[in-house]
Order: structure tokens, then sequence, then C-alpha cells
């Protein structure tokens, strides 16, 4: 490949960051490390702090205490044009009057590369993305997903040791989503930037990530895998933030949760004695429509088949319970049946029961 995806990232920094707008604390002691040629997915919901992140490590704002450094240096008070970062918005942020090359090109322009290079570079990027045969179209020739690759590819084209990520697909549709998410992990991972993705979209952050960092009220709740963020939530914010949870009744002691439908090991961080509420997965809850199975008693409220999958709604003692199988699995289990449930022994998080 071309010299473009050949730039090593750097390691990231962020150390106890504080951000104070007046009385709103959009940060509150922010710490995150970014290994070399890492993706890291900020994930939380509108005003967690995940975009003032951004911004400060962007050089784009200022924090009101903390550090910020980048291969070993302190950036923290390094304007954004002295930080050597690439950045992609939501909205593209598209010259109408340029073409794709010339817009992939101005960054380096404003950067004084000379203009034979400018055009190799340029072109190298747009190659990257898949965007060579557009090189002359105006944004307005363009489709939404064509536009933010162009975008992606102005990034990239200055060679960034960090590339920053800011919603940059949140304005497409979910075709076109899914397919640039795969292309901007494989381009980020044959360049070699190190990259922080934010989103607001669970399955986004999940796809893409080599960690996925889960914010709430301006600090991380959980920065693990995207696998361990699923299957082992640190907090009760982070198991109910992040995918679908049902609280199932259960009374813990010993490391276990007895429930009605059979013992579960609970997670680090759980309540660990008494009455008890079990936030458990769609996938732990098993439904069988012989009424004589083992397990307890349900009946289906409502079914959402999804394609391979199907979501069941179920009204049991223990309350609502969303469970999840096989398509081929729920064939006839629509609402009014009668059924047994019962979980699996997937290590679930336990909360004290709300009052």
């Amino acid at each position: 490949m071309t010299t473009t995806a050949t730039q090593a990232g750097l390691a990231v920094e962020l150390t106890d960051l504080t951000r104070v707008y007046g009385s709103v604390r959009a940060l509150d002691g922010f710490t995150l490390h970014l290994t070399p040629g890492e993706l890291v997915a900020l994930l939380g919901p509108s005003g967690c702090g995940k975009t003032t992140a951004l911004r400060i490590l962007a050089g784009l704002d200022q924090p009101t205490s903390g550090r910020v450094e980048v291969g070993g240096r302190d950036l923290t008070r390094v304007p954004a044009n002295k930080r050597d970062m690439g950045m992609v918005f939501q909205a593209y942020s598209l010259f109408p009057h340029l073409t794709a090359l010339e817009n992939v090109a101005f960054g380096l322009r404003m950067r004084r590369v000379g203009s034979g290079e400018r055009r190799r570079r340029a072109g190298e990027a747009l190659e990257l993305v898949g965007l060579s045969p557009l090189a002359g179209r105006y944004a307005g020739e363009m489709s939404g997903g064509q536009k933010q690759r162009v975008a992606l590819a102005r990034a990239l084209a200055i060679r960034p040791s960090v590339l920053l990520l800011d919603e940059p697909l949140s304005a497409l549709d979910a075709r076109v989503r899914a397919q640039l998410r795969e292309e901007i992990r494989r381009i980020q991972l044959e360049v070699g930037t190190t990259a922080v993705f934010v989103t607001h979209d669970q399955e986004e952050a999940l796809a893409v990530a080599d960690e996925v960092g889960v914010m709430s009220a301006g600090s991380l709740e959980q920065l693990a895998a995207p696998q361990e963020v699923y299957d082992r939530p640190a907090t009760p914010f982070v198991a109910e933030f992040v995918g679908l949870t049902s609280r199932v009744p259960a009374v813990a002691q010993d490391g276990l949760a007895r429930t009605a439908g059979g013992e579960v090991p609970l997670l680090p961080g759980s309540a660990e004695h008494g009455n008890v509420e079990l936030l458990v997965r769609p996938e732990a809850v098993v439904v069988s429509g012989d009424e004589s199975g083992t397990g307890a008693p349900g009946r289906v409220v409502h079914t959402s088949f999804l394609g391979a999958l199907a979501r069941i709604t179920l009204a049991t003692d223990a309350g609502e319970l969303l469970a999840q199988l096989p398509a081929v699995a729920a064939t006839g289990l629509g609402p009014g049946t009668t059924v047994t449930w019962r979980l699996t022994t997937a290590p679930a998080l336990a909360v004290p029961v709300r009052s």
C-alpha cells in the first residue's frame, strides 16, 4: 500500500480531566489511556461528556484541570493546529466549491505541502477509502456515505498520529452505517493510527472498538473489551445502558443469586446478601413451550422476529422478562402461549431492590 498506510499511532494519556461550564461539570476526573494503534470507542448518553473529552484531546477546548499527553508529550495547552490529529465530524464539513480531491488536499495545503506532493497524498487517501473514481466530483454530486468517506480521507491525508471521530455515522441510514463502520475499522487497522470514536450507538461501539469506554456524568464507568463490557458489566449503569436487561427478583448469598428460574453466579460489584434484583441479558433466559419442562411458568406477551433471532416478552411471577432465542425455536410461541422459563448459568450483576 501507499505511505499513507504506514503511519504509526502514538500512545494517548488523558489524566484526571475536569471541564466545568458554570454549574455544569461536563468532565469529572476523566482518565483514559490508549496504546499506540488502539481504537477506543467512547459510548454514553447525550450529555455524558464524551464529545467534551474528544474536543479537549483535539485542542478545540481546554480542560479546567487535568493533563493531555500524546506520545509522551504534554499537549494540554498546545493549540489544535499543532497537535498532528485528524478529525472526522458528523456533518462532513466539506467545501461545496471544491472537488473530492481538493477537499482531501485542503489540510495538506494548510500545512504548506507542495502541490505535487499534495495531489499525490490526497490521491492515496482517496484510494484508501475506495473513492479514486470520484476524485473530480463535488460534494453536491455525492451521497452521504461518499461524503463521509471523503471526510475520512481528508483526515487521513495529513497522516495523523491520532484520528478522532465524533459521531461520524449518525447522519447515515442503517445499511450505510454498518458498511462504513466496517470500512473505518479496516482502514484504521491498515493505517495503524491511534483512534478515538465517539458514539451513542452501542452496536456501533461494540462492533468497531478494541476497547469500549462507557461514560456517565463526565467519568468512565467501565473501560474494557467489547465482549467484557457486555458479558461482565462493572456497574448497574453499564449493565442497563449496554444491551437489554431484565430485573429478576433474587436472594443473594455465598456468591450466588437464587431466582425462580434457577441459581446464577454473581459478578464482582454485585450486592452480595439478601433480597436483590438480578440484571439478566435476554439470551440468558431459556424458554420452552413444553409446560411440563423444568423451570418457572410464564406467558408470552409479545414476539418480535429479528431475522435469525426472535425476542420474546414474557409475563411471569418474577415480573416481565425479555428472552432471545433462534427464530426457528420461537415458532408457535405467539401471544398468550403458556411456557416455562429458566436462567442459564451466565454470571450476572445483582443490585439492591429499588425502593
